[in-house]
């Protein structure tokens, strides 16, 4: 029998860098093995699996909320799904950052799970800028990150000041028992051999506390392969809960958008979180926004190709615009 596969969940909240991490990863793994990665996003168009792209990761998705909710149904047919086709020998699980990572800890050592995956330490990344914002240190979510990790990562440290590490040394010091490995980086450079580290086993407090924020099966079942349609040239779909909204967009893979001004678009957004791979007349480039801070990569061509459509996401904590935010990406559309 096939020993029982290491998995390891990477989670934190709303633009902490698990996707930067994970790609870290990915770029530093072993070159005889084959990793492969479960990705959830709170958004029903998936973003994360054609950022990926870039290093050609064998990626499944179930977006469109949280993959713990109905039974972790979504969760285990991807998983089934990814398991069967890549035979991985290694699982990263990154869950959206609006999502409860205590629950899949659950069903990855439930029934049957036992047996197939060695689920490893916990990693939750955390931005040490926010630990001083009460809209995360006050969320549930942002809470139960910190709860369940063995190993904490401050990332994104190279934009942090002397006050940002000592607000994360408080951090630190208030967890009993303490954690078992935490680490300052940049660009989520996390080391491989922090994946090893064993789980610490934890008995939940309210089992019950997630289940209200659950989606139907049936619409978790239609975003776990959303597709555009042949008769569209785009779609939009939005979705909210927990306080958030979203709102993403799936265009032709034969359209094209003007780069300049689809950077200036995207400099100009005001939302929490906004996340695109887009092709444009200046090459297929992903855009990486986390509260009107954007960043921008142009994928490597001989990658590029397998992007099969344009596709972009936006995360707020107030509704968002839709109809006027669609019709200013439709005017650059070249």
């Amino acid at each position: 029998m096939r020993n029982a596969i290491p998995t390891n969940i990477i989670t934190g909240f709303l633009g902490v860098g698990k996707t930067t991490a994970i790609t870290h990863l990915l770029r530093h793994k072993p070159a005889d093995q084959v990793w492969s990665v479960l990705v959830n996003e709170f958004g029903e168009i998936g973003i994360d699996g054609a950022m990926l792209k870039s290093v050609n990761a064998h990626v499944r998705e179930v977006p469109g909320g949280c993959i713990c909710c109905v039974a972790g149904l979504p969760m285990k047919i991807a998983l089934n799904m990814m398991i069967a086709t890549t035979k991985p020998d290694r699982i990263l699980i990154e869950p959206t950052g609006l999502g409860h990572p205590e629950e899949i800890i659950n069903t990855l050592t439930g029934e049957y799970y036992d047996t197939v995956l060695d689920l490893r330490a916990t990693l939750t990344l955390v931005d040490p800028r926010k630990l001083t914002d009460e809209r995360y240190t006050t969320n549930a979510n942002f809470q139960d990150q910190l709860a369940v990790a063995d190993v904490i990562v401050a990332n994104k440290t190279d934009c942090c000041d002397a006050q940002d590490r000592e607000n994360f040394n408080q951090l630190l010091q208030s967890f009993e028992p303490p954690k078992q490995l935490s680490a300052w980086v940049e660009q989520g450079a996390i080391e491989a051999d922090w994946l090893d580290l064993p789980r610490t086993p934890r008995t939940s407090k309210n089992p019950q506390a997630h289940r209200n924020n659950s989606l139907s099966p049936q619409r978790e079942f239609y975003n776990s392969a959303i597709q555009l349609p042949q008769d569209k040239d785009f779609i939009r779909r939005d979705n909210q809960g927990q306080g958030y909204y979203s709102c993403g967009w799936l265009f032709r893979p034969d359209w094209q958008f003007n780069f300049n001004l689809l950077f200036l678009l995207m400099t100009g957004l005001s939302v929490v979180r906004a996340k695109a791979v887009m092709s444009t007349d200046q090459g297929v480039h992903v855009f990486n926004s986390e509260n009107g801070v954007l960043s921008v990569n142009q994928l490597d061509q001989s990658l590029a190709g397998d992007i099969l459509d344009s596709r972009i996401e936006l995360i707020d904590d107030q509704v968002i615009n839709a109809e006027e935010f669609e019709a200013q990406l439709l005017a650059i559309k070249i």
